[in-house]
């Protein structure tokens, strides 16, 4: 017969700032800084492949792991653009899917925040001023971009780092539209 933990494996990573590993050390601060309101505390993500090689994709869904966890920080990933409040997009935008990145940050509520997530988002990477790429590939190209997550690929941690940054951006955001 198997125990509750041998049948689910390792425990969540513990989320501290006496962490040897500096994005979990990061990680914890901004969760402390974090607002109180119930209403900050939850973070709709969408996310869009705009021509990358889904390694970014996979560290992406290494945060809905049970070591990792995102849920417990209060971030959910939806299926509609209308649902998010945040926008990831990785990879270098190609011509192709320049029209889509476009229209799912136009379909997205206000206050909302893009990351570009990986080398490629961020910069265009190895395929900046490709043939098949739009401009230099990066995201900020095409529409505006509140936080840049480095990395080929980021780690799932730098994914939900740049996730809460992109939160304060729309709590930022909110309290100046006001």
């Amino acid at each position: 017969m198997f125990g509750i933990s041998s049948f689910f494996g390792k425990h969540c990573d513990l989320i501290t700032e006496d962490s040897s590993d500096p994005q979990i050390k990061e990680l914890a601060r901004l969760l402390k800084a974090r607002s109180s309101s119930p209403f900050a505390r939850s973070i709709h993500v969408r996310m869009v492949d705009a021509g990358s090689s889904n390694d970014v994709e996979l560290e992406e869904g290494l945060t809905g792991s049970p070591q990792v966890d995102a849920e417990r920080f209060g971030i959910h990933f939806v299926a509609s653009p209308r649902h998010a409040d945040v926008l990831i997009v990785s990879g270098p935008v190609t011509v192709n899917a320049k029209l889509s990145v476009k229209k799912t940050y136009e379909a997205m509520a206000h206050p909302k925040a893009v990351v570009a997530a990986g080398d490629g988002a961020c910069t265009g990477g190895l395929f900046s001023g490709g043939y098949a790429i739009a401009g230099t590939g990066a995201v900020s190209e095409v529409i505006p971009v509140d936080v840049c997550v480095p990395g080929n690929p980021p780690s799932p941690y730098a994914i939900i780092i740049g996730i809460l940054k992109a939160g304060e951006a729309i709590q930022q955001k909110s309290k100046t539209s006001r």
